[in-house]
């Protein structure tokens, strides 16, 4: 049975940080591409981050560049999120998901292999 379990969401103040984290279980995490998405209250679901199973190469939406950060250890099938210079527009339920492809991860939407329940990261204004 997989697993994707995200830990570390909280409320915090504007312009602080939170760190993230997803442990995968049942899957082969070094050949699986990792992302995390997140959902705002009222908006669809969207991409934040994306990392191959390397993790040479990582990608990010324009809204978290230069803030947020991605990284995996495969030694602990775990994916990490940094985020940085946290903004009240970044209040949203943050999904772990996992895909074989990356292509798939990143563009795949619902269709992506595996999905977390995600943990709500909340920025007052």
């Amino acid at each position: 049975q997989v697993q994707l379990v995200e830990s570390g969401g909280g409320l915090v103040q504007a312009g602080s940080s939170l760190s993230l984290s997803c442990a995968a279980s049942g899957i082969t995490f070094s050949r699986h591409s990792m992302g995390w998405f997140r959902q705002a209250p009222g908006k669809e679901r969207e991409f934040v981050g994306g990392i191959n199973w390397s993790g040479r190469m990582v990608d990010y939406a324009d809204s978290v560049k230069g803030r947020f950060t991605m990284s995996r250890d495969n030694a602990k099938n775990t994916v990490y999120l940094q985020m940085n210079s946290l903004k009240p527009e970044d209040t949203a339920v943050y999904y772990c998901a996992a895909d074989p492809s990356y292509r798939s991860l990143r563009f795949g939407g619902k269709n992506v292999a595996y999905w977390g329940k995600g943990t709500l990261v909340t920025v007052p204004s």
